[in-house]
């Protein structure tokens, strides 16, 4: 499902990846863990396609058996429309737009039908428990309620990989709870590949497999 091999990072001077092998299968829901400053959350980005392995070093990296080294910005960035869903700490939610507008974005800008969209974003918010928050603005929901838009948000074009960045690191430990349950029901219902950077050591014990980066590696 996700292969990555001889991943090297560099900023500047200083290496953050460190010849990285990876694989994960479809299906699971792995965990990435690991001290401030291992690599975990540049890992993440390029296995989401938002930053690029070093070019000099022979390195391999597919999703879905589509490799991902020398394919072009355009091509990446479909790629990335179509895969990949994206659920961040701080939800990134637009503050303009209604939770059933915010769920909708990924797919307009894929140039999905407008009306099938909005049927499958309500259906998604209705999974969620917020069919009733669909025409309310971010400032009008909760911490739970905004994460669980910006689920509904990564699900919207049903990519294959799910990619979280400390996704309850924002949360009380009841809303952390329950998203860390959801992951779960997610995964069972549509199937999706969830990879997950966190310091949630209850999150991560949940998880199918728990891996441990140190020093830009996975030991």
């Amino acid at each position: 499902m996700i292969v990555g091999k001889n991943i090297h990072k560099y900023f500047g001077d200083i290496q953050v990846l460190k010849g990285l092998d990876l694989h994960i299968k479809r299906g699971e829901i792995v965990a990435i863990v690991g001290p401030s400053g291992a690599g975990k959350t540049t890992l993440l980005q390029i296995l989401g396609t938002l930053d690029k392995p070093l070019k000099e070093k022979d390195y391999e990296l597919s999703i879905n058996n589509i490799s991902l080294k020398n394919i072009s910005d355009k091509e990446l960035s479909e790629f990335r429309n179509n895969h990949i869903g994206f659920i961040f700490q701080f939800h990134q939610l637009l503050p303009e737009f209604t939770a059933l507008e915010n769920v909708c974005i990924p797919a307009y800008i894929g140039k999905k039908n407008k009306k099938e969209t909005e049927i499958r974003a309500k259906e998604l918010l209705e999974f969620l428990g917020l069919s009733h928050r669909i025409d309310h603005k971010p400032n009008e929901l909760s911490g739970g309620e905004q994460q669980r838009v910006a689920v509904a948000r990564a699900l919207i074009n049903n990519p294959s990989v799910i990619l979280a960045d400390e996704p309850s690191g924002n949360l009380d430990s009841e809303s952390a709870k329950n998203l860390h349950e959801l992951f779960f029901k997610l995964r069972d219902k549509f199937g999706q590949t969830f990879i997950l950077v966190t310091h949630n050591e209850e999150l991560a014990e949940m998880t199918d497999r728990k891996l441990t980066m140190i020093d830009g590696k996975i030991v």
